[in-house]
């Protein structure tokens, strides 16, 4: 049984319209497709037929049949949608009940308060569209990594989690190193900085995108926040190895690219301010 109260449903509720029996706009085969591919669950089982058959009613069986965390994990995918369906019609994604639904799955799925209030702010934080121009780096350079940003937004708004991630990952540390290019002596003096075996500075090339976040940091071109969730977007974007990517059941969603989309929009404001 999850630890939702009896408020905490009343925002799902709420949010999905399930007063009239329905989930957002979901069918009877895609409310079931949503289970089966998330939680391996069916949920037209008569084991979620508590109050009734109609898919708002199997939701609130749902809820007190199952653990804390295989609820957070559907509830996190309808938020998805219900985003992705917001977006589209040019609605605001950040309602009162939007943010406190969150906040909610967090909890749900076992993260610590701070770490649900820092990351809640990060994510809701306006900061416009992404561009490379304002940037102080290599000219050549800017309708590459702008091309690449137009192809990551494509991505994400096409459901597309993964190769949001890459991209954006792979933006991240051209951006980086473009700027490291145009300030070496900050870049290699800096108390971070890489160095190999004799203790000398490694060259640019030889730098992690790990290594360019904390320089970064340390010299102040990124923020604290910034930096964390650069390491974030940063371990996110090593699962473009498919190995690694079975053995740690890495499963990005729309939220998970997201979060890497922000982060790289922060950075580069940070950076733009400098």
């Amino acid at each position: 049984m999850s630890s939702l109260t009896t408020i905490e449903k009343r925002y799902f509720e709420g949010l999905f319209g399930m007063s009239g029996g329905y989930v957002l706009d979901f069918t009877n085969d895609s409310f079931a497709q949503l289970f089966s591919d998330t939680v391996k669950i069916d949920i037209y089982d008569n084991k979620y037929t508590t109050y009734g058959d109609s898919k708002a009613k199997r939701m609130r069986s749902f809820w007190e049949s199952e653990s804390d965390p295989v609820v957070g994990k559907v509830l996190s995918i309808i938020l998805d949608v219900w985003k992705f369906e917001n977006d589209k019609k040019g609605n605001a994604p950040t309602s009162t009940g939007y943010s406190e639904c969150r906040k909610i799955v967090s909890r749900l799925l076992g993260r610590p308060q701070e770490e649900m209030d820092s990351e809640s702010d990060f994510l809701t934080k306006d900061l416009g569209e992404i561009t490379v121009s304002s940037l102080k780096i290599e000219t050549a350079l800017i309708p590459i990594l702008d091309s690449r940003i137009k192809e990551a937004c494509v991505c994400l708004k096409n459901g597309c989690p993964l190769s949001t991630i890459f991209l954006c990952g792979s933006i991240l540390e051209g951006v980086l190193l473009a700027v490291a290019t145009q300030n070496p002596e900050k870049f290699n003096q800096a108390k971070t900085s890489p160095k190999d075996e004799q203790g000398k500075v490694k060259p640019f090339h030889n730098w992690t995108l790990s290594n360019f976040i904390d320089v970064s940091y340390e010299i102040e071109f990124l923020g604290l926040d910034v930096k964390k969730f650069s390491h974030v977007l940063r371990d996110f974007r090593n699962y473009i190895h498919p190995y690694q990517h079975m053995v740690l059941k890495f499963n990005p969603d729309k939220h998970t690219a997201e979060i890497c989309m922000q982060v790289l929009k922060a950075a580069i404001a940070d950076i733009s301010e400098k």
